[in-house]
């Protein structure tokens, strides 16, 4: 299997390799659109800024690669956000996969820390990506400032400050706000069943 994981100038892709590589994995980390677009799986993830990140995927012209991808897609934290029609941060317009504004955190005290940094549940998890994962309990690992508000295509939710997307999904095109290469047997399964998912 070819997966392909989308070079962009993010932070935080090598993490990604590794933990698909200790799934018997061997990704290729790239922005060349026609190995991307080969590729049997697609993965895009990273931490990073808005604007800068589309900026980069403009000049490659991966912004209007991406949105025609027909194999399974994993965005995973600003790869989430990117999916989406807009960010609030740099109001940036993004790849409009997804018809919903990415916004930002806002305290309502003074215990609210932005960005949010840790081990957080998510409940209420939707389609094969969560296979094996019924029940509560599964705790995964976020860093982030901006977040994905609930909509039609939210498959897991977390709760900090409120609800919001932990997950999202529209066709081939799945997304985490979390890190799933950090989050442990959790993730690993994750990983495992985007692998895994049906081509169809």
């Amino acid at each position: 299997m070819d997966i392909a994981i989308i070079k962009y100038g993010a932070g935080n892709v090598r993490s990604v390799v590794n933990a698909l590589k200790r799934l018997g994995a061997e990704p290729v980390l790239t922005d060349d659109k026609d190995m991307i677009a080969g590729a049997d799986r697609v993965v895009f993830p990273g931490q990073g800024e808005a604007s800068c990140a589309m900026r980069y995927l403009r000049e490659k012209n991966l912004d209007t690669l991406i949105p025609s991808l027909r194999q399974p897609v994993l965005g995973i934290c600003i790869g989430q956000q990117l999916m989406c029609r807009h960010s609030e941060e740099g109001e940036t317009d993004c790849l409009g996969i997804f018809d919903v504004d990415v916004r930002r955190f806002q305290p309502l005290c003074h215990e609210d820390k932005v960005p949010v940094m840790g081990w957080n549940e998510i409940h209420d998890t939707k389609t094969p990506l969560f296979g094996g994962l019924d029940g509560v309990g599964h705790y995964v690992y976020f860093i982030h400032s901006y977040y994905v508000p609930l909509c039609k295509e939210t498959i897991a939710v977390a709760d900090y400050i409120h609800p919001y997307s932990a997950a999202i999904h529209k066709d081939n095109f799945f997304a985490t706000q979390f890190h799933p290469e950090k989050s442990g047997s959790v993730g690993e399964r994750i990983l495992k069943n985007f692998l895994n998912l049906s081509d169809k």
